[in-house]
């Protein structure tokens, strides 16, 4: 992943993010849900974004000592205003290269983990802060993320896909989690979205930072290109959808 890239893209999408980011709320919504404990004390969220789960977290775990980190600015200062005298510690730094330190009992993300260049390295860090028994709680999107843009770009613009073709299968996160942690679990959910053109959908992808660093190949849409990938999709899957994949992993030390 291109770091600088990525922060360019969620900076300048970090005033539409909320607009746009029905996928990643719902995400939140669930990964909430799956939180066994409700006596957290020590809490890091990674990749805070414009501030939904953290509120979320906030509004849980009401006297937890709370930070949240992302790397893009424009974020974090969304979300501060957003979250102002909720008393919670923004930082604006790179999740994969700060030093963490400090005995928390709950490091967890909502759909950010994927845009990590070293997420096995990053995990061993990450179990190294957390107290005996502690847990990690994230959501990360999966492969099969828009599985059917990636089927009509392949067929229109031999070596194009959206970075999601790349992303980790479940068994390569669970592979890293059972490195680091005695218990471990991890869940699937597909969500779908329908559009009235992929016009529609490419515009969703730009505005809620999903896109990352961009297209692999280094594809551009010409107005002719966007009719044919349009054309297949319509030929293979009868209406312009978007499949999302969502992980939802814990690890427990």
């Amino acid at each position: 992943m291109d770091k600088e890239t990525i922060v360019r893209n969620f900076s300048k999408c970090a005033s539409t993010y909320d607009k746009y980011a029905d996928i990643q709320k719902r995400a939140a919504s669930e990964l909430l849900g799956l939180m066994r404990e409700d006596g957290f004390r020590r809490i890091l969220e990674i990749g805070c974004g414009t501030g939904n789960y953290t509120l979320l977290l906030r509004e849980r775990f009401k006297n937890a000592s709370l930070k949240a980190i992302d790397i893009s600015g424009k974020m974090i200062e969304i979300a501060s205003e957003k979250l102002k005298d909720k008393s919670i510690e923004f930082i604006v730094a790179d999740a994969e290269t700060i030093d963490i330190r400090g005995d928390f009992d709950c490091i967890t993300s909502n759909v950010s983990f994927q845009w990590f260049n070293d997420l096995k390295k990053t995990i061993k860090k990450y179990s190294a802060a957390l107290e005996e028994g502690g847990t990690i709680l994230f959501s990360i999107f999966g492969p099969v993320t828009f599985k059917e843009l990636n089927f009509s770009l392949k067929h229109v613009l031999e070596g194009s896909s959206t970075v999601a073709d790349g992303f980790m299968s479940k068994e390569e996160i669970e592979g890293l989690l059972r490195g680091n942690f005695k218990s471990v679990c991890i869940g699937e959910t597909l969500y779908e979205e329908s559009f009235p053109r992929l016009k529609d959908l490419l515009h969703k992808i730009k505005f809620s930072g999903i896109r990352g660093n961009g297209m692999n190949g280094g594809t551009i849409f010409t107005p002719r290109a966007l009719r044919e990938l349009e054309k297949v999709y319509l030929n293979k899957f009868k209406r312009i959808s978007a499949t999302y994949q969502v992980f939802y992993c814990e690890g427990r030390r």
